[in-house]
């Protein structure tokens, strides 16, 4: 079965190019055509195209806004018609706007099933990243085989809305450790000790974490090439802020963790790996 594939940022690159290697024939839309030139598969020339041609579309996006774009504009899905279609968005969507994301597709006749995922570049493109699913059972079932080759493990919690609200708590403990990490080195490196030094202690101590294991040679070496921006945690970061004043909770980590990223805009590193963060800390 030939799968549609839209949004080829860094992530969705690597997820595409994964599914490819394990033997999926694809065929993409990007607003940049030029992304999918060396994928080697067809690239269609409007996400309307693109829909008439195949029965399952993953999407990966930035944002809600580009989303309902994809849907809406000139050309768009609905344009190319969803009956019988099933839409499966890895985007971190606002916890909003995914609802009204599945009742488009169901006023569509179509299936809509949010599937954010945990992890960046290098786990997508090994399949193994953690992907979170939120959806109707009947839509799941049959594209569960193309999720299992996307993410190692996936928690499949079916109400409509509960996959998104879970990956932006998540993304919540990922933004701060890494605003913690981040100002804990440069603390270090001003009390006298190495900037390896530093890394490798808190790696033996308080700072063990994922965040850390994946980001220790990127502040180590000063490489701030993309694995997931600083943009994209911050966008996340905010739209949690929505979800906290939603359920009438306080935000005080997320929401300071937000600020110190936001500073990145007007560093222009926001397109930046979000590890850049030490960088800019350092720079005050």
């Amino acid at each position: 079965m030939k799968i549609g594939f839209i949004g080829l940022g860094h992530l969705g690159k690597a997820m595409a190019g994964h599914l490819i290697s394990e033997g999926f024939e694809l065929m993409v839309w990007n607003r940049t055509r030029g992304k999918a030139s060396d994928l080697g598969v067809p690239v269609a020339e409007t996400p309307a195209q693109l829909i008439q041609r195949v029965d399952w579309i993953v999407l990966n996006l930035f944002d809600s806004r580009a989303v309902k774009s994809v849907f809406f504009k000139k050309d768009g899905l609905i344009q190319g018609g969803l009956t019988n279609k099933t839409i499966i968005d890895t985007s971190t969507n606002h916890p909003e706007e995914v609802l009204f994301f599945h009742e488009i597709l169901k006023s569509q006749r179509g299936h809509y099933l949010e599937a954010p995922v945990l992890g960046s570049v290098l786990p997508a493109s090994r399949g193994v990243l953690i992907v979170l699913v939120s959806g109707d059972r009947p839509a799941y079932e049959p594209v569960e085989p193309l999720i299992q080759k996307i993410g190692r493990k996936i928690f499949y919690l079916e109400e409509p809305g509960l996959a998104t609200r879970m990956k932006l708590v998540n993304n919540h403990l990922l933004g701060t450790f890494m605003a913690a990490i981040a100002e804990d080195l440069v603390l270090g490196e001003g009390a006298g000790l190495s900037k390896k030094l530093v890394l490798d202690i808190l790696q033996e101590g308080a700072g063990q974490s994922t965040v850390l294991n994946a980001n220790r040679e990127k502040l180590l070496k000063n490489d701030f090439g993309t694995q997931f921006s600083a943009a994209l945690i911050h966008k996340d970061l905010d739209y949690l802020q929505d979800l906290a004043r939603s359920v009438k909770r306080p935000l005080f980590l997320g929401s300071l963790a937000k600020e110190l990223f936001g500073m990145t805009f007007n560093k222009n590193q926001d397109q930046a790996d979000f590890s850049v963060l030490y960088q800019i800390l350092k720079g005050l």
